[in-house]
């Protein structure tokens, strides 16, 4: 009898087990989500995001080209939308020999460069320098006419609409955790000190002057028309005073998380803090191209970020402290009077 209980107990457990399996299989065939504890993927599934390659992940067809060609004005930019252009009559909006990478490091993607990835996704946004939400082709356009020291697209062109197409291939599907890492520039403390230019030029001795030379103007590509290998820092063909990395607290956020090239990331940066602020001052204290107009930004002048070299200001600090710092007092004051929590 014992024997026999068993069977029939061994029968009805293998009844149970089957039938679970068949509504289980049903239900893949109707819902065709698998549930993640059985690790059992599906189409629906989530997929890790990566970062598309633009030699292996282009979308096929118009769109595909479209992208390719926004890889290329990012990269190459003095070529196809600058200086070295062939039809300088229909394309020639940069005023510099510079690339967009040249800032936006690895074609747009290195996180703490001001990446690409994920930006699309941020906009329309408010922005302090036009005081107003702005779109991500006006956006471009301020680097446009800053940083490249040249002029606005026009919108409809087949540059910015490569860009933006560009941008947006960047950014698709990208989850928010992973868009906020690519976000923008490391965090810097900003010292309590005036910059010191006499130990930022040692930094830069040390630190930059092996790409960027002795004299900051750079090192070309074997091919001219492309642009840059390393930047110059200073000098005609650099980024105008109306840019953001004429400010010494936005570029020191910059230095800290990508110099010395190659060797600093986001993760693990190689200066310190202070000596990113030291040799960021030293750069900005050579002349560079002068914006036109530059009165005009920031219509509130309360949303000013505190290192803006150029005026007018809505405090008593003079330019000099503007510029150099130390940048503590302005900070204070601005948080005292106005409650407004400046960080660069």
């Amino acid at each position: 009898m014992d024997f026999l209980k068993l069977i029939r107990m061994t029968t009805a457990v293998m009844s149970i087990i089957l039938a679970i399996v068949a509504i289980l299989f049903v239900a893949f065939i109707f819902i065709d989500e698998a549930p993640q504890w059985l690790g059992i993927s599906s189409s629906k599934a989530s997929k890790e995001w990566k970062l598309p390659n633009i030699e292996t992940d282009l979308p096929d067809g118009k769109q595909g080209k479209q992208v390719k060609f926004g890889y290329l004005l990012a990269t190459e930019s003095p070529k196809w939308m600058g200086p070295q252009v062939i039809n300088k009559d229909e394309r020639l909006y940069a005023g510099n020999n510079l690339t967009c990478q040249n800032c936006h490091l690895e074609g747009g993607t290195k996180p703490g460069s001001g990446s690409w990835v994920g930006v699309t996704n941020r906009f329309p946004q408010f922005r302090g320098r036009e005081n107003k939400i702005g779109s991500i082709e006006e956006r471009i356009n301020g680097c446009m006419e800053r940083s490249m020291n040249g002029k606005a697209l026009p919108e409809d062109s087949e540059q910015m609409e490569a860009l933006v197409a560009y941008m947006e291939w960047l950014s698709e599907d990208i989850p928010e955790d992973t868009a906020a890492w690519y976000k923008g520039f490391v965090s810097v403390k900003i010292p309590s000190v005036k910059a010191d230019t006499i130990f930022g030029k040692q930094v830069y001795i040390n630190e930059c002057q092996v790409c960027h030379g002795e004299d900051g103007q750079g090192t070309k590509l074997a091919d001219e028309r492309k642009g840059y290998q390393y930047p110059p820092l200073w000098g005609d063909d650099s980024f105008n005073h109306g840019a953001g990395m004429h400010r010494v607290l936005t570029a020191a956020q910059f230095i800290k998380a990508n110099m010395p090239h190659l060797v600093a990331t986001k993760e693990n940066p190689k200066l310190t803090d202070e000596e990113a602020f030291h040799v960021a001052a030293y750069i900005n204290s050579f002349n560079r191209p002068q914006k036109p107009d530059t009165d005009k930004d920031f219509p509130d002048l309360k949303l000013k970020p505190v290192s803006t070299a150029y005026g007018p200001w809505d405090d008593p600090f003079p330019a000099e402290q503007h510029k150099f710092g130390p940048f503590q007092p302005i900070v204070q004051y601005y948080d005292s009077l106005y409650q407004i929590k400046k960080t660069k």
